[in-house]
């Protein structure tokens, strides 16, 4: 029999987490960030200010949501761009098949973006002989391999460079003892005509700026401002919940998504692009579309606390110093999104009954929480979404049996305190200790309770 979603998470993760050299790279990458984010955020003057600040206007956009859409919607239309509203992830592709169909495009390229990993864009065009090169370095080397992204910033975190030269070497014959630097020249070269050769580029959004109709773009490699620039023809994709009210938010927003991202002050390329080139500009494409998507945004805009996952900047933080998620790395999860916000987000997005687990795939240790730049209560909220999985009636006869049977006992101490240590240790290790996993012996309870020993202590004063 098939394993099932959750099944699957459980067995990779088992295997992964015991994957040393796995363990040792992501190690390596991720205490490499937290050094560059200590520097980072050092240029804050005040960092836990900046964080309620976006929190507050992150609420804000949250409670009027329809209206920001619309304006943004009426200014870029108005310097000649075209919105399209995309309910799920098909009928985004639909529509980006339409846009392709009309303007008899062959090729694509295409920057860094999540939300076309979350509508599998890629796997649609390459069935419908579309060819699509990733502009984005670490894109560009997982599409060779053909997975998914790892990390929102740094899709290819889990890879040597040993393992890189290796599929460089077999790709494109480059040198196996290739330098990081050669492999770098290496797709630029590639890409280089690829910029120049492509009908369509598409690209994501960083932010939407209601205020004046633009889409904003921060990225370090300059790919996103070429696959915006050259192609004749652009498409944005973007969720609904990317708006920012106006302009002078950037000026919050880009310095927290950079710090927090990368540990750098700005990223290197920032672009704000507010629709096609106009009659007076010398370059950008002669067409362009945003597609707006909502894909299960809205199951969670529905839900008055976990609304909240609708803050993210996917900035990666939380991702880094989850304790999970450094253990188990990124596909194990099996969504687009993955560590402490994919757990929340995830099962509103794609289904609670299928991905409630990852809910439970924390610690609940508050990290991410306090990393958040916009100030996520990511914890809070996987406990509500456990909460809601109960409600929803997802969890099986047994576990629920086995809470309603704790809640009885826990409440009658004479009941517990009936018991020696022995026995309760024997009942524990015969019913629950898969529970606690193969390769974790369970603590031994103290051959008497506490209670007994306060007393004891009493009576010896």
């Amino acid at each position: 029999m098939a394993q099932n979603i959750a099944e699957k998470f459980l067995t990779d993760s088992a295997v992964k987490s015991f994957d040393q050299a796995h363990r040792d790279i992501i190690n390596v990458n991720i205490d490499k960030y937290n050094v560059a984010f200590e520097g980072g955020k050092s240029k804050f003057l005040d960092l836990d200010n900046s964080k309620k600040k976006a929190n507050l206007i992150k609420w804000k956009v949250m409670e009027n949501l329809d209206r920001y859409l619309l304006d943004f919607e009426s200014n870029f239309t108005r310097r000649g761009g075209n919105v399209i509203w995309a309910n799920d992830a098909e009928e985004a592709q639909r529509e980006i098949a339409r846009i392709i169909d009309l303007h008899q495009a062959k090729s694509v390229i295409k920057s860094k973006s999540m939300v076309t990993e979350e509508i599998e864009l890629n796997s649609f065009l390459e069935e419908n002989g579309i060819q699509t090169v990733e502009s984005d370095l670490g894109e560009f080397i997982i599409q060779l391999l053909g997975q998914k992204p790892y990390h929102f910033v740094t899709p290819a975190m889990h890879l040597s460079l040993e393992e890189i030269a290796k599929v460089f070497h077999e790709k494109f014959d480059t040198p196996l003892d290739a330098t990081a630097e050669q492999l770098t020249m290496t797709a630029r070269e590639l890409l280089r005509e690829k910029y120049k050769t492509a009908d369509i580029g598409i690209s994501g959004a960083n932010f939407l700026v209601s205020e004046t109709g633009s889409i904003a773009i921060t990225e370090n490699e300059g790919n996103a401002r070429l696959t915006t620039t050259f192609p004749k023809i652009h498409i944005a994709v973007a969720g609904i919940e990317k708006i920012i009210p106006n302009m002078q938010d950037l000026d919050l927003f880009w310095p927290l998504l950079a710090t927090h991202g990368t540990g750098q002050n700005l990223t290197v390329y920032n672009t704000i692009l507010s629709g096609p080139r106009q009659t007076n500009e010398s370059d950008g494409p002669e067409e362009m579309y945003v597609i707006l998507l909502d894909n299960g945004r809205t199951n969670l805009l529905a839900q008055k606390e976990q609304r909240q996952g609708l803050y993210c900047i996917r900035c990666g933080s939380c991702l880094n110093v989850c304790p999970v998620y450094q253990n188990i790395g990124g596909h194990t999860y099996g969504t687009t999104y993955q560590g402490p916000i994919g757990s929340l987000i995830s099962p509103h997005l794609q289904g609670m009954k299928e991905f409630n687990h990852l809910s439970h795939a924390s610690s609940l240790c508050g990290k991410c929480t306090e990393v958040c730049p916009v100030g996520i209560d990511i914890q809070t909220m996987l406990l509500l979404n456990r909460k809601d999985a109960v409600d929803q009636n997802l969890v099986s006869t047994a576990e629920k049996q086995t809470w309603k049977g704790f809640t009885y006992a826990i409440q009658r101490r004479k009941l517990i305190d009936m018991f020696g240590g022995k026995f309760k240790n024997f009942f524990i290790r015969l019913f629950f200790k898969k529970n606690w996993g193969t390769k974790r012996e369970l603590p031994p309870i103290a051959k008497k309770s506490f209670s007994k020993q306060w007393k004891e202590q009493e009576k010896l004063k």
